[in-house]
């Protein structure tokens, strides 16, 4: 595979020198138009050590406008970063539409560099690119532009660029004992880099192999390719696409009920049960916590439901168990203007906690499959193709051992109608009553449906949604409280 990148490719000073003008010039240009468009550049660097990686990032805030340029070299996790699950420091990292993000050392380092010294077996190799190809596949379809450029040497044409550089006290710094010992498995490196870019090159994130001998060549090589590119999808037509298609469903009725209409939303609890039930799961709460934070176990809980089902209040007593500086309540609204500039999933992978902690989602990533669908803010192939990104991001979640909890509150449109009524007579709470609330009422049914849609395509082994009879707060409360505490409790074993 790489013998293509081995043949001696070089271009003369005078040939580059005259060159250079007039690319620069190009590449300014569509960085400028750039700034305006509806998608960001994922750049990857990757390939053998030495072949020009870092003086490719240096050429690109050179030649460009490095106020547009964001470039994030990766080694080995820090703590923070490894308190977290492998993507996270790569999502962070991100750049917003109409930026130019580079990655050095990115997402495929450490799978090449395990494969490679033999600390990882080729399935569990293969498997780690599938996660990276899904990975690119989601920026992509998001409308990101990922190019990925691999920078080749030949064994022979590395050894001769360590020895140069380690030869050059200004130079020398480069190169780390890390460079010669993998100099040595050059090819097990060179084994694992063919298998990266056979199974991760796609339509959508294709590799460019580039020969990293001659600086002139490869600088010319990689932004000839970064114009040409950023141009061409600059000059696509916009795609046309229709409108969001209501949901395909029979009506709401007896005989064709949704999972919301299976509940139970007569069940109650009194308020001497309610008592005692809440001061015994908060303490057992208060205990499993302690424990899950020693141990390094995080906790995600996700309430969805209905304006004025009691996501609040179910809340309050959730938190009113566990120590202030351990939790963190994240309240979810429309986006800012940086994060509509971004993947809708990166405003909360930037909210994933510690290890030990408790992040709480009022609202979530699912607007993207309830809000986003019924209002018409997202088009029908994106919703859809969101059930399968939520899953892939929450089976991340659960693997690397964070303890999801998801909940929907329940409550009938006549209870939501006495409650908006309730509110709209207390000071304290009249600021919770919005047109929206009125709005969302209006399409009760359309909503419905689908969240019968996202608790079938979303409830997994690993990630379940719980439904919660919500009319009676009371009742509500105590079950959140005691699926908390058991999933916790199953967690630590």
């Amino acid at each position: 595979m790489f013998q293509t990148a081995e043949v001696g490719r070089r271009v003369a000073d005078e040939d580059y020198r005259a060159r250079l003008p007039e690319l620069r010039e190009q590449l300014l240009d569509v960085q400028a138009r750039l700034r305006d468009a509806p998608f960001p550049v994922i750049l990857l660097l990757a390939g053998v050590d030495g072949a020009g990686k870092g003086d490719v990032a240096n050429m690109l805030h050179e030649w460009m406008d490095p106020h547009w340029i964001v470039t994030r070299a990766f080694s080995e996790p820090t703590v923070e970063e490894s308190e977290r699950p492998r993507f996270w420091r790569f999502w962070r990292d991100l750049p917003p539409n109409g930026h130019i993000g580079v990655f050095l050392s990115a997402w495929y380092s450490l799978p090449l560099v395990q494969r490679a010294l033999g600390k990882i077996s080729a399935q569990a190799f293969d498997d780690r690119l599938d996660e990276v190809a899904g990975f690119e596949r989601t920026l992509a379809n998001d409308g990101a532009l990922v190019l990925k450029f691999w920078m080749h040497l030949g064994r022979l044409q590395q050894k001769e660029r360590l020895d140069a550089l380690s030869a050059d006290p200004n130079q020398s710094w480069r190169v780390t004992d890390r460079d010669w010992k993998h100099l040595k498995k050059y090819t097990g490196f060179a084994a694992a880099g063919e298998r990266i870019i056979q199974r991760t090159s796609s339509g959508e994130a294709p590799w460019d192999i580039v020969e990293g001998t001659d600086g002139n060549f490869r600088r010319l090589e990689v932004a000839t390719v970064l114009r040409d590119a950023i141009a061409g999808r600059l000059n696509e037509a916009p795609a046309t696409r229709a409108r969001p298609s209501r949901p395909v469903r029979l009506g709401l009725d007896a005989e064709n009920p949704t999972i919301l209409s299976t509940l139970d939303l007569d069940s109650k609890l009194s308020k001497s049960e309610y008592e005692a039930e809440l001061e015994r799961l908060q303490a057992k709460l208060a205990r499993l916590h302690r424990e899950a934070h020693a141990r390094g176990v995080s906790t995600i809980c996700v309430f969805e439901g209905w304006d004025a089902a009691g996501k609040g209040g179910a809340i309050r007593r959730l938190t009113g168990a566990i120590e202030a500086r351990h939790y963190h309540v994240i309240m979810i609204a429309a986006p800012t203007e940086e994060e509509r500039s971004h993947h809708y999933l990166w405003r909360f992978w930037r909210h994933l906690p510690r290890a030990g902690r408790v992040t709480i989602f009022d609202r979530s990533w699912y607007g993207r499959v309830l809000v986003e669908r019924i209002e018409g803010f997202a088009h029908e192939d994106d919703w859809r193709r969101a059930y399968g990104e939520i899953n892939d991001f929450e089976q991340q979640l659960t693997e690397y051992g964070i303890v999801l909890v998801k909940f929907w509150l329940h409550i009938s449109k006549a209870e939501q109608k006495k409650r908006f009524k309730a509110r709209a007579k207390i000071p304290f709470k009249r600021w919770k009553l919005t047109e929206e609330d009125k709005r969302n009422r209006a399409k009760w049914d359309l909503y419905e449906l689908a969240v019968h849609d996202m608790v079938e395509r979303t409830s997994t082994g690993s990630a379940p949604w719980t439904l919660v009879e919500g009319n009676d707060k009371r009742y509500a409360r105590i079950k959140v409280l005691t699926t908390v505490t058991d999933r916790l409790e199953t967690a630590l074993g």
